[in-house]
């Protein structure tokens, strides 16, 4: 787990854009690309180069916090589809089944991946995840 990201937005990089009523919104960066919303567009080139926290402003003066996503973040913007390992049912798995750092674990079902994030980031560097999944896709 150390390819945290740090430094500037890059293209092919998450970014999570807050509005100004607290509206999330989860992009990944393209050169080029325009993410639209009823306030305006927001172009991509204007975020890629800048640092985590910048605030982008739409050609319509809208302004707009620009943050990395944390885990969190990623797992509450997956699409519906497999059940879906919510925060505090993960950290209930975590706890419960005393995943810590440097820990062996053994994942039965990969579903959404939800889980293994959440199981990865709690066994980190020295620890190791092992996922069984039956399905192909």
């Amino acid at each position: 787990m150390t390819n945290i990201m740090r430094g500037v937005f890059r293209a092919g990089e998450r970014v999570q854009l807050t509005g100004p009523k607290g509206r999330l919104n989860t992009i990944t960066l393209r050169a080029g690309a325009v993410f639209g919303t009823h306030r305006g567009d927001i172009k991509h080139d204007d975020i890629i180069g800048k640092p985590d926290g910048s605030v982008i402003t739409n050609q319509a003066g809208v302004e707009y916090l620009a943050l990395r996503p944390l885990l969190t973040d990623f797992v509450l913007s997956m699409p519906r589809g497999a059940a879906i390992v919510y925060p505090k049912d993960a950290a209930s798995i975590v706890t419960m089944g005393d995943i810590f750092p440097g820990a062996r674990v053994v994942e039965a079902g990969v579903g959404s991946g939800a889980l293994s994030m959440y199981l990865l980031r709690a066994v980190g560097e020295s620890g190791s995840l092992t996922s069984f999944e039956r399905r192909a896709e």
